[in-house]
């Protein structure tokens, strides 16, 4: 059993289910990442885990002890909570010892756990200022401080970078990654952004309509997603209709072969491809079409036809003497891939709650 284990966790809110019986068991050190589109429950586990909301069935176990009935301040959980929360009346120093005043902590020992805290996140010179004094990024480290300060068995991250902007948002979750490492911290994190939690997570449980569908690292659930749901919402996808035709043929609904991935276990369903696994060159005899190009900087997208199906190709951005660099809309291409490259998995369902 991990430092977290939730055990068949349910919510039900009369007749619809927000969670349907989640088990999950996170290790020590581990960061876990529930990601899925708003109203998949990942909240709401989150909140159960923390206390604020009571399961309907299930248990959730901290350290070898139940604590699905305990409220949150004996739980041995921090929280970061997605609007900071921070007391705007306290400064920097009082905001992040507040956990550890409501837990009658020595003023001294007090005093020394802040003072470390502050130093962990860079912000020690800064104790006695006010949060409206402070950028985005410095109150959400606060924030961060407020919940290591009490030394969790579990830290609780409720999208964490929603509020910032792009460049802090990646700046805050690096930190946020090393000091979690750092710290040997149990982690259990809730996103609905996929690259932050696929550069964050050791692990990422996908969840749609409470339920989860797929449980596995970032490469896992890139490269073998479990559904269509999966392949779609982590990272982008190319999904075509059709239906296998041999063990590396694939034949689309327009009635066009292309090449996939030998799988005996997948003999119907749609065909996955990654916009990156796709290979566009000019071509007066090809089969496919440009529809448009977008010119990204480091990257170029190519939005295409094949067979009647619209497709997308990301590469990097060619250099200028490339002859990819004067395809237009409408220029014949070739579009290949390796069969390796895409595969058939198996449509998504999406069960009423």
């Amino acid at each position: 059993m991990g430092t977290l284990l939730l055990d068949g966790v349910t919510k039900r809110y009369g007749e619809a289910t927000a969670v349907a019986g989640v088990d999950l068991d996170i290790p020590q050190g581990e960061l876990v990442a529930l990601l899925g589109p708003s109203g998949c429950g990942k909240t709401t586990t989150l909140r159960m885990v923390a206390g604020f909301i009571e399961p309907t069935s299930g248990r959730v176990v901290i350290g070898g002890r139940d604590v699905t009935r305990l409220p949150p301040h004996s739980r041995d959980t921090g929280m970061v909570f997605q609007s900071y929360a921070l007391f705007p009346h306290m400064s920097v120093a009082d905001n992040v010892g507040f956990g550890l005043e409501m837990r009658k902590v020595a003023r001294a020992e007090r005093d020394r756990r802040i003072a470390e805290a502050l130093r962990l996140v860079r912000l020690d010179a800064l104790a006695d200022r006010l949060p409206r004094q402070l950028s985005g990024g410095q109150q959400q480290r606060v924030a961060l401080a407020r919940a290591l300060v009490v030394s969790p068995a579990v830290f609780l991250l409720d999208e964490p970078l929603s509020n910032l902007d792009a460049k802090l948002r990646s700046e805050v979750g690096l930190e946020i990654r090393e000091l979690q490492k750092r710290l040997g911290l149990t982690t259990l994190m809730v996103t609905h952004d996929q690259d932050e939690a696929l550069a964050m997570a050791d692990r990422l449980v996908v969840m749609e309509h409470g339920r989860v569908l797929q449980v596995g690292s970032a490469e896992d659930l890139y490269e073998r997603p479990a559904n269509t749901f999966v392949a779609g919402f982590v990272g982008r996808c190319n999904l075509l209709d059709g239906a296998r035709e041999g063990a590396d043929v694939f034949r689309l609904a327009s009635g066009a072969a292309v090449p996939c991935a030998p799988d005996a276990t997948a003999r119907s369903g749609l065909l996955a491809i990654r916009p990156e696994r796709i290979e566009v060159a000019p071509d007066p005899g090809g089969t496919g079409r440009l529809r448009a190009v977008t010119y990204l900087g480091a990257r170029t997208e190519y939005h295409l036809e094949l067979a009647g199906e619209a497709i997308v190709a990301v590469t990097s951005t060619p250099l200028a003497d490339d002859p990819r660099r004067r395809l237009a809309a409408g220029d014949p291409v070739r579009i290949t891939w390796a069969p390796d490259a895409a595969r058939v998995i198996p449509a998504a369902e999406s069960p009423a709650r």
